[in-house]
């Protein structure tokens, strides 16, 4: 394994790098939808939850890598300029939002109906009091299953190897294949992974534990 990571290193290091981009821009991107669609669910407007749930369903129950695939192979047809790494994140971002939207409506419904109502009976409009209220409370609550789907999602990341998204994964595999070294080069791949979920593992801990000391509204 170490004759891998040093002969190896700006290659994994390359990975590395495409890696760490698709997990920050599917992290963000999944975040955002997530909160929508889990708005959606439980929005008093039927068409919206109608919605809401439709998303849910079918890319929460459809695998990470037909989603992908279909973005590599399906749509490219539509936008020419969609190449491995964008059609990996695009497919990255939607499977884990239907993930997170979950997580997050689970979060809006654990909080108690009366801080909904006590803020409409303030003149707050419903989207501000899901915003200002409670949001910031589901979003405490959830901190544990956020940081779950987090970790999930830059594990999830090595699905861009099977559309040469010159990930990680990608590099290792190519490694693998030059140097008839497997165990080694996929020892040294788990292992950078590890570099790169444990630190977010444990800043999400950190989180919930600051976060659990604060009272909330």
């Amino acid at each position: 394994m170490i004759s891998i990571l040093v002969g190896h290193w700006s290659e994994l290091i390359e990975g590395m790098k495409y890696t760490i981009a698709s997990s920050l821009l599917a992290l963000v991107g999944s975040l955002i939808l997530g909160v929508i669609f889990a708005m959606f669910v439980i929005s008093p407007n039927k068409s919206l939850n109608v919605i809401g749930k439709i998303y849910v369903e079918i890319f929460r129950n459809i695998p990470l890598l037909v989603i992908a695939m279909f973005f590599y192979i399906v749509m490219p047809r539509i936008f020419p300029g969609l190449d491995g790494f964008k059609a990996g994140t695009i497919g990255l971002t939607i499977y884990t939002s239907a993930f997170i939207a979950e997580t997050v409506r689970a979060g809006i419904e654990s909080v108690p109906v009366g801080q909904m109502e006590a803020a409409r009976s303030n003149g707050m409009a419903y989207l501000q009091a899901m915003r200002y209220i409670v949001l910031p409370q589901a979003i405490k609550i959830v901190v544990p299953s956020l940081g779950n789907q987090f970790v999930n999602l830059v594990k999830n990341s090595s699905v861009l190897a099977f559309l040469a998204g010159f990930d990680l994964m990608y590099q290792g595999n190519l490694i693998a294949s030059t140097t008839f070294k497997t165990t080694d080069t996929y020892l040294a791949v788990g292992l950078l992974y590890l570099v790169m979920t444990m630190p977010l593992s444990y800043f999400m801990r950190y989180l919930e534990k600051r976060w659990s000391k604060t009272p909330t509204v």
